[in-house]
């Protein structure tokens, strides 16, 4: 049975869900044990099996595909990155802006992380659209 590819529209990931993808989407197909080890860099760390079930979960949902050619099975994305975090953008500006991109932009410029840097680079963006 062959699964329609899904290139991430309407889907919302788990926070680790997500923490899988953006290790496959950054470094690409990867087996279960180097995305295991990636992440237990980042964070505490998990057994092995929890990221292996994970996986699996994930394929079955149709988010991920599997190479089972080889010994080592090796897994990569099937929803697209851009696709993905702009449908999440969407449902965070809707829920916590009342769907106003305006909002979103004056609580990002007013927060104290936003440095001059990055505000020249907004400036730049804006003149340049």
């Amino acid at each position: 049975m062959m699964l329609k590819k899904d290139t991430g529209e309407g889907i919302i990931p788990t926070k680790t869900e997500m923490d899988v993808l953006q290790m496959l989407w950054q470094y690409g197909p990867s087996t279960v044990r180097f995305v295991h080890d990636k992440l237990n860099e980042q964070k505490e760390a998990v057994i092995y099996t929890s990221t292996l079930k994970l996986m699996q979960t994930m394929k079955e949902k149709g988010m991920l595909d599997r190479d089972e050619s080889q010994m080592k099975h090796v897994y990569s994305a099937v929803l697209e990155e851009d696709k993905v975090k702009g449908n999440m953008l969407g449902r965070f500006v809707d829920s916590m802006y009342h769907g106003s991109p305006s909002s979103l932009m004056v609580a990002l410029l007013g927060n104290d992380k936003t440095s001059a840097e990055e505000l020249q680079k907004i400036k730049d963006l804006l003149n340049n659209m």
